[in-house]
């Protein structure tokens, strides 16, 4: 396994990383765009790789004084079907991560946040695509007037923390599982189910 500048985690050696001998977009679309890269291999010869350009996204999870955490409900075409997710939103040109998801809890939900902590961030799927999620905590939430998308239609739903936190098997959506389990790795959860924090 390597980090970015091809360094090696488990021996700490530096590794070669491989080389875009080419590079040509084939769609360029609102959101994303698609390029197939000619690649050296480690062994090598070439490869053909093709990657989902994305300019990066926020997920948020907004959790009130009950230990309650807010949901948005939402038909996702691509698998034809309704998923319940934290709010999340795509990066706008030049923008900040924590701009993103003020705006975003703000547009979906109808909230804005007196707290807010970065819980991580981790790739999408990075077998075919760039797409990199950053993970907020937002807390000491207020009603805010709340304005989605024009091409969105969300259900905002409430879940109780710890009743969510064990039931992870019936999210259906990455982001939304990646982030609840950031969230449980940066919070103690008393025995009362209580929320202790960071």
């Amino acid at each position: 396994m390597s980090d970015e500048r091809g360094i090696s985690i488990e021996s700490g050696e530096t590794v070669e990383l491989p080389k875009v001998v080419s590079s040509r977009t084939i769609y360029q679309g609102k959101i994303v765009s698609m390029r197939v890269d000619e690649v050296t291999l480690p062994r090598g010869g070439t490869a053909v790789r093709e990657v989902v350009d994305h300019p990066g996204a926020v997920v948020i999870a907004a959790l009130d004084d009950a230990d309650q955490i807010y949901l948005v409900s939402q038909y996702r075409h691509a698998i034809a079907r309704h998923l319940v997710e934290l709010p999340a939103g795509g990066l706008e040109p030049d923008e900040e991560p924590l701009a993103a998801a003020k705006r975003e809890l703000r547009e979906e939900v109808g909230l804005e946040a007196g707290e807010w902590v970065l819980l991580g961030s981790y790739f999408s799927s990075p077998g075919f695509a760039n797409e990199r999620l950053y993970a907020f905590l937002a807390r000491d939430l207020v009603s805010a007037d709340g304005e989605p998308d024009e091409d969105e239609d969300l259900t905002v739903v409430r879940y109780a923390l710890t009743d969510l936190l064990e039931h992870l098997d019936q999210i259906q959506d990455a982001k939304t599982l990646a982030a609840l389990c950031l969230l449980a790795a940066n919070l103690k959860l008393l025995p009362t189910g209580k929320v202790k924090g960071l």
